[in-house]
């Protein structure tokens, strides 16, 4: 049994990691709990195991007395001196018994108990690898589909990728290398399971931090982020540093720092944005190109009312308002977008307004008036009756028009 215990004990150790003390704790345990359950029961028990060669000792604890009552567990003192001479009344001693006596039912279960332990020892093994990587991008092989989950291969485990952590459009077949944001590792009665995803947020700024080393080192700071998984990422960056230029950092020279996240996000549209706490400002810069004509700020209610005129309207939506919402995400508010009208988008109207304000005229007469080339008090320098007959009024019409217009 020794040599068994011994190969059992540099196998755990060398190929699962599991401490050689460690193993030989747990096979003493279930040997001694099993042999007190089964033929030797009633007695109390203390295994050993030679860390070196694997020899297995057992002891059966015994109390000297002068009258024997129940042999399982006292031990008359005559037969007590054969095993330690000087032993006395009352005393505890440890009579070393065969190791074979302790039964085939401890056999098995101490095999059971070092089956246990190495499960147990994995889940643990696995949860101390990958605690501390939590919010770290990894990278593992893609192994199979189940449902809508993604299992991925990170070699000292398997994790998952739920459906709701996955980009929408991106397909991965069994044994393409994939990279993943560990984003947690949560208890299940069959282990610790690893969560990764692909279309957090955090993934993004992950990416961020590995690419751009100001970011990195504190220089330039994520203020703000919104990302909608597989089309756009806005963020807001700032510089601790007056001479670095913030978005230019993360941009990299020619692109290239941003061109290399994009093509790790399957071609998401990134935008960098500079930062400003002033929401007003925020929005400005968030729009453009677009050019906000009007903005008004409802604090109370934490909405922002923006008009842009009729040419910048589609590129501040975006494609089904993907723009508009990442925008209002991304500074914290409400945001509405509305079409601006300016006061002299409508001249026929605005004149009309004029006449009828300054002679009062109906709205059915100014309109005429404008149509004819009249389109302000001034027009009327010059104006005869003859004029107005000649462009369709009736002459009383042109005689109350040129009187009320002499009054003024």
């Amino acid at each position: 049994m020794s040599s068994e215990i011994l190969s059992v004990l540099e196998y755990m150790e060398k190929e699962k990691g599991i401490p050689r003390a460690d193993m030989i704790a747990t096979i003493a345990n279930a040997l001694k709990t099993a042999a007190q359950k089964g033929v030797n029961s009633g007695q109390e028990l203390k295994i050993d195991i030679n860390p070196k060669n694997g020899q297995l000792h057992a002891w059966s604890l015994l109390k000297v007395v002068d009258s024997v009552s129940n042999p399982k567990t006292e031990i008359h003192i005559e037969k007590a001196h054969l095993v330690k001479p000087d032993a006395l009344l009352g005393e505890f001693i440890e009579k070393e018994i065969d190791p074979s006596t302790l039964g085939r039912i401890a056999a098995q279960t101490a095999r059971q108990a070092v089956m246990q332990r190495l499960r147990q020892f994995e889940k643990d093994r696995i949860y101390d690898d990958f605690k501390d990587q939590v919010g770290n991008i990894v990278t593992g092989t893609v192994r199979r589909r189940e449902r809508n989950d993604l299992y991925v291969d990170l070699g000292k485990a398997e994790a998952v990728m739920p459906g709701k952590e996955q980009v929408p459009g991106e397909e991965y077949q069994p044994g393409e290398r994939i990279r993943c944001l560990l984003l947690s590792i949560d208890s299940t009665p069959r282990g610790p399971e690893i969560i990764l995803t692909r279309a957090s947020p955090k993934f993004v700024r992950r990416l961020f931090e590995l690419e751009v080393t100001e970011i990195a080192d504190g220089t330039v700071k994520i203020e703000a982020f919104a990302r909608e998984p597989g089309y756009r990422t806005k963020i807001a960056v700032t510089s601790g540093d007056p001479k670095v230029d913030p978005v230019g950092a993360c941009v990299g020279a020619r692109g290239a720092r941003v061109k290399t996240i994009v093509r790790e996000l399957g071609g998401e549209k990134i935008d960098i944005i500079r930062y400003f706490a002033d929401p007003k400002e925020m929005i400005i810069e968030a729009f453009k190109p677009a050019v906000p004509r009007e903005i008004t700020i409802d604090d109370k209610n934490h909405r922002i009312v923006l008009k842009v005129a009729t040419d910048d309207l589609a590129i501040a939506i975006g494609r089904k308002g993907q723009n508009a919402r990442l925008t209002s995400r991304l500074i914290g508010w409400r945001l509405d977008i509305e079409e601006f009208h300016a006061v002299g988008d409508d001249p026929r109207g605005n004149a009309v307004a004029l006449l009828f304000k300054t002679y009062e005229f109906d709205a059915a007469l100014a309109g005429r008036l404008v149509d004819m080339g009249i389109n302000s008090p001034a027009a009327f320098e010059g104006v005869e009756t003859d004029d107005l007959v000649g462009a369709g009024f009736t002459a009383e019409e042109a005689t109350a028009i040129i009187a009320r217009v002499a009054q003024k």
